[in-house]
This record gives structure tokens, C-alpha cells and sequence, in this order.
């Protein structure tokens, strides 16, 4: 796998639509337990915009995809696709997020 794909900081920026944005932020503040370097994105409160098929964007969840897939379903999230290999890109779980938002989690490791 190439250093480009192993950068904790690998999504550039999103606009990720949102129907309760404190659910939505508590959601992500526990899945992805990023601290405020790297690249961000925006929480938009617009349900309309919402959707389980849009854009599949991957968020690092590096070295702990068991616990953010934990964290997923414990915080108003659904599985959609368990963990899996994915060749030489490492791992990943699709799971919805509290809003409907259908999301990658991803690691080079499967714990």
C-alpha cells in the first residue's frame, strides 16, 4: 500500500448533510476519535440532502475498526457491510451513521 493511502489525514474536506446536528456531532466525536489536526469537513443540518447511497466517503479509523464499528451501532448507527478485506488497502466496515449517511470506516489492520 502506498504512503498516499496510509495519511491519517486522507479525506480533504465534506459537506455531510445532517437531520439533528448535536446527534450527528456526538456520532462522529465517538466513531472517529480525531482530535482537531488533520483535514475536517462541515456537519450541514439539511435533512433533505440526506441519503444511504450518495458519495461512499472512507474516514480513518486506523488501528481501531473493531472499537469504531462498536461505537457505530452504540451511538443511533447500523452496520451495512462488516468488516472486510479489501486486498492491499486494508480493511473497512460501510455502516450508516446517526443521520442515514452511509460512510466507510477504514484501517490497515483489522483490530
Amino acid at each position: 500500500m502506498s504512503d498516499m493511502h496510509s495519511s491519517a489525514d486522507r479525506v480533504v474536506w465534506f459537506d455531510l448533510p445532517v437531520a439533528d446536528l448535536e446527534r450527528a456531532g456526538r456520532f462522529y466525536a465517538a466513531v472517529l476519535e480525531h482530535g482537531p489536526d488533520g483535514n475536517g469537513g462541515c456537519l450541514i443540518p439539511n435533512a433533505k440532502e440526506v441519503s444511504a447511497a450518495g458519495i461512499l466517503v472512507y474516514m480513518n479509523v486506523e488501528g481501531r475498526i473493531r472499537d469504531a464499528v462498536a461505537q457505530t451501532q452504540k451511538h443511533g448507527g447500523r452496520m451495512l457491510k462488516a468488516i472486510e478485506n479489501i486486498g492491499p488497502h486494508g480493511f473497512r466496515a460501510i455502516v450508516l451513521d446517526s443521520e442515514g449517511n452511509r460512510i466507510a470506516l477504514h484501517s490497515t489492520s483489522d483490530k
